[in-house]
């Protein structure tokens, strides 16, 4: 099932997508929804990022395949938060900041919290997860460097694409995450790859913090981050998800 949140005549609502459309439901995603009878076609339709968390965590150095480049893999997740102000949504643009001289993208699979999540034991995990969708892990590559700490560098606007829907059915352990820019293939590798698993993601955070309904934790991204420049179109593709895509722009141009 693909959950979404979206704009029809300049309203907010909540649907299921079905084909070409989308129907409409009320209510709290997934324990008590219920269909409203609207059905819009999916044409006429604006998608927003598909959650509205009280939070979103990043987890950072998670696969593998970093470790051939000389990272080291923490021994448990490595966390820290993005502002909910740099959500943003697919088909929608990444502003430039002009504090910055290196704007990265970094594609990552994320998952969105379904129900009320406290110091969950690894087997309740599933039970507290609504579905998954894709991210943009922007990152201001040069602040981060330079301050040594993700704050500042991973929460600027817009620097946290979430899209395009959120998949619900699905087993996320071995699928194949791919970024794309301007056309061409700059991250391709699979989840398997990752260092923790999202049962051990979901469960190190939850002993953290409170993970609420619609709460996004970002799970990481594998080799192949790199360098986007003012025009650059971006695509982060999931596969059983879908793409997220957004274009860069500079601050002249966020609106």
């Amino acid at each position: 099932m693909k959950i979404c949140r979206y704009t029809y005549e300049g309203t907010i609502h909540t649907g299921i997508i079905e084909e070409d459309t989308v129907r409409e439901i009320r209510g709290t995603v997934p324990d008590d929804m219920h269909p409203t009878g609207q059905v819009h076609p999916f044409a006429g339709i604006v998608l927003l990022p598909p959650s509205s968390p009280t939070k979103m965590i990043g987890i950072g150095v998670n696969y593998k395949i970093h470790a051939r480049y000389g990272y080291t893999i923490p021994e448990q997740p490595l966390m820290f938060q993005k502002a909910i102000s740099a959500i943003t949504g697919h088909n929608s643009n990444i502003i430039y900041p002009a504090s910055t001289r290196q704007l990265d993208y970094e594609g990552e699979l994320a998952v969105v919290i379904g129900r009320k999540a406290s110091h969950i034991a690894p087997d309740d995990v599933p039970a507290h997860i609504l579905g998954y969708t894709c991210a943009n892990d922007v990152t201001a590559r040069d602040i981060q460097l330079r301050e040594h700490n993700f704050g500042r560098a991973k929460c600027f606007d817009t620097f946290a694409p979430l899209g395009p829907w959120i998949e619900t059915e699905m087993d996320p352990s071995d699928l194949l995450l791919e970024t794309v820019l301007n056309g061409q293939k700059k991250q391709s590798c699979r989840t398997s790859d990752m260092a923790f698993s999202i049962i051990d993601i979901v469960a190190f955070v939850s002993d953290v913090m409170t993970l609420n309904p619609g709460d996004v934790i970002s799970t990481g991204t594998p080799d192949g981050m790199g360098t986007m420049s003012v025009g650059d179109v971006v695509e982060v593709t999931i596969e059983g998800i879908g793409t997220l895509c957004n274009t860069v722009v500079s601050p002249l141009d966020r609106h």
